[in-house]
């Protein structure tokens, strides 16, 4: 079984503080970290997962941003009949249903089995219902192959946190339990926007995450990020997630560059460039459902 280091401990609510000020407290329930817990899942069984506070959405309190769950599937997927010779190089997640803040549900096969790629896939069940599917793809590593990246710098972490504002939104739970750093635009300016983010809280207490599922946890953002719409006027939901990485990210920050457009026909798409303080690292994908509110 793959080895799962200890997450470091640390005062997560006064480092927290002292990023973002007493501004953050006009914005999100001053008993935030009492109301969402430690971890945004709690393991109740072999395959079962208890959903916190800290996974809703900013769409609905009682419904999970798709975050939390994209990266849980990614978890279930490397533990499931691990090769250390292999990489999940890319994960693509179709989200059938709201997910909802309660107990959630995995089961993963391997639909294609092989030494230089395999394909596996996650079901993810809630209250009886299929809610997430999800199918990644190892790769096989080789050593010494060219490196080609692509030009250009990436920009500096800014010191002080950015207060997330979802206008209309639900902002104490997925959204506040995030560090968000926001380099250009920002959640209440509608365009491109690039944030460096990373999470305040494990996935699950007592893991690290992997170079994966802190992608997905955080690159499922992309469209909040780089909204292109007033969500007090319209709805756009995505409806999948695919994240390609052709290298692992590297420390606990992740660049979001992203930038939304749509066809004026209830269809948008967010495409999301992710980068480490190295460079890119890799790209998101996400299909928008769009719709007057």
């Amino acid at each position: 079984m793959t080895h799962i280091a200890p997450v470091t401990s640390r005062p997560v609510e006064a480092e927290f503080l002292e990023h973002v000020g007493p501004e953050f407290l006009e914005h999100v329930d001053p008993e935030f970290f009492e109301q969402v817990g430690p971890e945004f899942f709690e393991q109740v069984g072999p395959d079962a997962y208890r959903a916190t506070a800290a996974t809703a959405g900013p769409w609905s309190a009682s419904a999970q941003h798709g975050g939390p769950p994209s990266a849980l599937a990614a978890r279930d997927m490397e533990r499931h009949e691990p090769d250390e010779r292999m990489r999940l190089a890319r994960v693509a997640v179709d989200i059938l249903r709201p997910i909802p803040v309660d107990t959630v549900t995995l089961r993963t096969r391997t639909l294609r089995p092989g030494r230089r790629v395999a394909l596996l896939e996650t079901v993810m069940e809630s209250g009886g219902q299929d809610v997430l599917y999800a199918r990644g793809w190892r790769i096989g590593r080789t050593a010494d192959l060219p490196v080609i990246a692509r030009e250009g710098s990436v920009p500096a972490i800014p010191n002080s946190a950015s207060v997330p504002v979802f206008p209309g939104g639900y902002m104490d739970g997925y959204l506040a339990a995030i560090d968000w750093r926001f380099v250009s635009g920002g959640f209440s300016q509608f365009g491109p926007s690039q944030a460096w983010g990373r999470p305040r809280i494990p996935l699950l207490a007592g893991e690290e995450l992997t170079s994966m599922t802190r992608t997905l946890l955080l690159a499922d953002s992309g469209g909040g990020v780089g909204m292109a719409l007033d969500p007090r006027k319209y709805l756009f939901l995505n409806v999948d997630l695919t994240v390609v990485l052709q290298r692992d990210p590297v420390g606990e920050w992740l660049l979001l560059d992203a930038l939304t457009t749509m066809g004026g026909n209830g269809t948008g798409m967010t495409e999301t460039l992710l980068s480490d303080r190295d460079g890119v690292v890799g790209t998101g994908l996400q299909t928008q459902l769009v719709a007057t509110a």
